[in-house]
């Protein structure tokens, strides 16, 4: 190989620079950059961010390609990074400005059931899944090595514009290490690259005791909301509920408006609006009849 073949090297200050003067120019025309910025030394900081970078370093030939891209990644050199369904690009600037692309396979249907029967009723809400709150046991299933969430290597093909004859270059290694850098305040983008709905995994539990408030059933009781409306409701069916219900001041029964037959199919029968609470055993007595004034005598 002669010596004039290889680039020559620019400084981490000179690729700041002409990262921030290009960026400037695709501004000017229009274009929305996502730039990876990294504070301090650590390159994720979240579960989900440090969950794909740890995956995919446990990967022997990732693990000894991957060190080249986290200076590229750290200083600034990701100028942008778009997640899409299956596909990552990425625009990193080194002696020149170089295009990256990843595409990744969509996870395997019988993989992303099986993962969503492993994780239900043991997701409390859709935030706790986002912002890692998971127990040890869903945090296994979901960053199992084989049969997890993240891609294997043979899921994943990788291309970059620039002369590295490697599959890897430094500048798709600082891509990926930007993808996990995003993923700490865009957890969500994880589905979205690998073509599954993240909320998926809070519906199929929504009828779970997980999502129920605690110690309760999650199912509205009949005789509670006739407690607290005041009123008699003569149960239907099991789930049924009102669909509205308007309260005067002071805890008494203003108006009970029947639910709409298209949007509650099963609605709660309301017998009657009680405002006062009849005493048990005792009849409600008649007040006297008032009396005519008598006649003045004569």
């Amino acid at each position: 190989m002669f010596w004039n073949s290889y680039r020559p090297y620019v400084s981490v200050a000179q690729r700041r620079a002409k990262a921030a003067k290009h960026a400037q120019k695709l501004a000017k025309k229009g274009a929305i950059l996502a730039p990876v910025k990294i504070e301090g030394r650590a390159i994720a900081t979240t579960f989900w961010g440090k969950a794909w970078c740890a995956h995919l370093e446990s990967f022997s030939d990732y693990a000894n390609r991957l060190p080249r891209g986290r200076t590229y990644v750290r200083n600034g050199s990701v100028l942008d990074v778009q997640l899409a369904p299956g596909k990552v690009t990425a625009m990193v600037m080194g002696s020149s400005l170089y295009h990256g692309t990843i595409t990744i396979a969509p996870l395997k249907p019988a993989r992303w059931k099986a993962i969503k029967a492993e994780c239900a009723g043991k997701i409390d809400s859709l935030v706790g899944l986002l912002q890692g709150r998971l127990s040890d046991a869903v945090m296994r299933i979901i960053t199992d090595r084989e049969q997890g969430l993240f891609p294997q290597p043979s899921e994943i093909k990788l291309a970059c514009s620039c002369p590295d004859w490697a599959d890897m270059c430094k500048h798709i290694a600082a891509v990926l290490y930007g993808v996990g850098a995003r993923l700490d305040t865009q957890p969500e983008l994880l589905f979205l690259l690998r073509g599954v709905d993240h909320l998926e995994l809070i519906g199929a539990a929504a009828d779970a005791a997980a999502l129920a408030p605690a110690g309760g059933t999650g199912a509205v009781d009949a005789a509670d909301l006739s407690e607290v409306f005041g009123i008699e409701i003569e149960p239907m069916a099991t789930g049924a509920v009102a669909s509205a219900v308007s309260v005067k001041a002071k805890g008494k029964a203003k108006s009970v408006k029947s639910p709409a037959p298209a949007l509650t199919p099963v609605p709660i029968t309301v017998k009657s609006v009680r405002k006062k609470t009849p005493v048990p055993g005792r009849r409600s007595a008649k007040k006297p009849a008032k009396k005519s004034p008598r006649a003045k005598s004569k």
